[in-house]
Parts: structure tokens; sequence; C-alpha cells
């Protein structure tokens, strides 16, 4: 594409990227050193860091965009404020940007930040060119959202938002301390910095760096790493396959804070109807792929056609014993509820499922050391 036919330049995203940044690299440290940070400074950066990136993560992500749980609306006040004090657009723009994304992920003409452009057109770049010109006329992809009352006033009013929060946030919290300089460069510049480019990277790199373990049909990748500096959105080949998950991190060891405080939450009655995908389409899920990554590797093999024959003969087994399992699992879990159940045939069933469970165990054992030679 020649420099005449690209998109106009968006220049207050530039003014504010570029600005913003420099300020972090230079004139923050030169305050530091000159000035001197406290505890305080680092307090309040970290309480206004995660406050941002919760409010993208469980409140523009997981609440808005996908609607995997429901929230009280004074959660959704705090999630409308923390979005513009992000200062990533409105929560409808947000979102409307994002149901594209994951509608027509990796297409390059209609996925808003198609990973296939690069690095730099899916981390940035795509926020610095008129690229969707005339799209959000009417945000029709986000008729629900419309009818929410907080995200609608968040809206209308998110530029007058976004500057008191931005501005009047950080000066607050200086006048508390006696430090309005140093509050506006940690809390408000750095944190926005930082704030940006920890959701940015969601964009970029967790669709080029980490493991597939659930899908490869898009460039979505997990990565224990990313999730760390995301708030847990670093699990991101899980969540593209299983998007009406109000989880990203699925197993208890995942660091997946924004899961923690949606669970959380739903203790207090702030959140209800969290969404959970079925741990039998997970699992299927996982052994699919498993199965399609080793039969790519065994392709050019000489006895590739037997390997595969005995790989599917394996798979077929194992979604067999899966099917087995889970059915008697549902049965347990239903005769729990029905008092009128007969002792007898309580433990009888007990017995079923503890036995399904072994042989489902011992199945998985089998699978996995097959393919983990040909992974």
């Amino acid at each position: 594409m020649s420099g005449s036919s690209k998109p106009p330049l968006i220049w207050l995203n530039i003014f504010i990227f570029l600005s913003s940044f420099i300020v972090s690299i230079a004139i923050v440290p030169w305050y530091g050193i000159t000035a001197g940070y406290g505890v305080e400074h680092l307090f309040w950066f970290l309480a206004a860091f995660s406050f941002c990136n919760l409010s993208i993560t469980a409140g523009y992500h997981r609440l808005w965009s996908h609607k995997t749980y429901e929230a009280h609306w004074s959660l959704r006040f705090l999630f409308a404020l923390g979005g513009a004090f992000a200062l990533q657009n409105s929560a409808l723009h947000w979102s409307s940007d994002h149901r594209i994304h994951h509608k027509h992920v990796d297409n390059n003409d209609k996925d808003p930040y198609s990973a296939k452009r690069g690095f730099w057109f899916s981390h940035i770049g795509w926020m610095l060119r008129e690229y969707k010109t005339n799209t959000y006329e009417d945000y029709n992809n986000c008729r629900d959202l419309q009818k929410d009352k907080i995200v609608m006033w968040q809206h209308k009013y998110y530029v007058p938002l976004a500057i008191v929060t931005n501005f009047g946030i950080p000066i607050a919290i200086g006048l508390l301390h006696g430090d309005i300089v140093g509050m506006l460069l940690a809390v408000g510049v750095l944190r926005l910095v930082l704030s940006h480019h920890s959701t940015f990277f969601i964009n970029s790199l967790a669709h080029i760096w980490g493991s597939q373990p659930y899908t490869d049909k898009n460039t979505a990748r997990d990565n224990a790493v990313l999730a760390v500096f995301t708030f847990g959105e670093g699990y991101h080949n899980y969540h593209h396959i299983f998007e009406n998950d109000y989880r990203n991190g699925i197993y208890w060891w995942q660091y997946d804070p924004t899961k923690w405080l949606i669970k959380s939450c739903s203790w207090l009655g702030l959140t209800q109807k969290l969404r959970v995908t079925p741990k039998l389409k997970i699992e299927k899920a996982k052994a699919k792929q498993a199965l399609n990554t080793a039969s790519r590797n065994v392709s050019k093999l000489p006895n590739a056609p037997l390997i595969n024959e005995a790989l599917n003969k394996e798979f077929e087994a194992l979604m067999g014993k899966m099917a087995d399992y889970y059915d008697v699992k549902k049965q347990v879990l239903e005769s729990k509820k029905n008092d009128l159940a007969k002792k007898y045939e309580k433990s009888l069933l007990k017995l079923r499922y503890q036995q399904m469970k072994q042989e489902l165990a011992t199945q998985k054992k089998s699978w996995e050391s097959m393919v983990a030679q040909y992974a």
C-alpha cells in the first residue's frame, strides 16, 4: 500500500500515545532521581493500575463484550469509571470492536486488529489511522449494550469522564500526600502507559507467543507469562474457542485475578449467572487439538497411515470413555438432588462412577503417552 493510499492519521491518538510514552521513559525516572518517589506513590500506582485493568478485563471484556456474567449496577458503574480512566474509548465502542475481532479473527479485511497484519499493527498501529471510517454510526452489533443505561451514559460523557479521571484522580491523591507532580507522573502517566500496553499485548503478543492447546484455527495463544501482566487475559487460546466462559484460566493454579474478582463478587451478590464451559467440551477440544498436531507431525513419516490409524483408534476410545464418564457423573449429581432415589441405587451409581473415572484416567494416560511421541 502506497503512502498516498493509506487512511488518514488520527493525530489525537498519536499525540496521546507518543507524549505519554516519552514522559514515562524520560520525565518519570528523572523526577524519581531528583525528587524521589515514596511508598505512597507505589501504592497508588498499583491501585490505579489494577482498577483500570480490571475495569477493562472484567468490565469491558468479560461482562460487556462477551456477556459471560451479569453484574449489579454499582459494579457496572465502577467499571465504567475505570474504563474511562484506562483511556481505551467507551465500553460500547470497545465492545463493538472486540465482537468484530472475534467474529472475523485473523481476517485482514474485517478483523480491526488482525494479528496477521503484523505485531505493530495489532498492538497499536490499528489505532493510529482511520482504518474503519463510518463503522460506528449505530453500533448494530451491540444492541444489547444500548439497553444498559450505564453503558450509554459512559458513552455519551466519555470525553469529560476520561479527562476528569485521568487528571482529577492523580491530583486529588497528590493533594492528599502533598506531591501533585509526583502523583501525576506515577498514577497519571506511568499508570496510563503500562495499562495501555498491557492490554494491547493481548491483541499482539497473545496471538504470536505461546501454546495452542485447544485450537489452531486462529492465531490466539495461551501464555502464562502474559497472564501475570494482563490480569489473567493471557490464556487467550482458550478464550478464543470458549469466549462465553467468564474464566480465561480454568485451572485453580492458573493466574486469573479477573476470574477471582468475578467469582468473589458473586458471593457478595454483585455478580450472577456466571457462565462456565462444560468440562466434557473442554476435554474434547484439547484431545482433538492433540490429534491434529500429532497427525500433522507424522504425515511425512513412511508409516504415517498406520500411525494415523492407531491415533484415531485411540482418540475414538478416549471419546467413548469421556462420554461414559460424564454421563454417569451427571446421573450422580442428579441423584443427589433426588431424595426419592433408593440408597441401593445410589450406591451402585457411585460405584459405576468411580469405575468410569478410573477407566477414563487410564485411557487418558494411554492417549497422552501416544500423542506425546508425535507432539
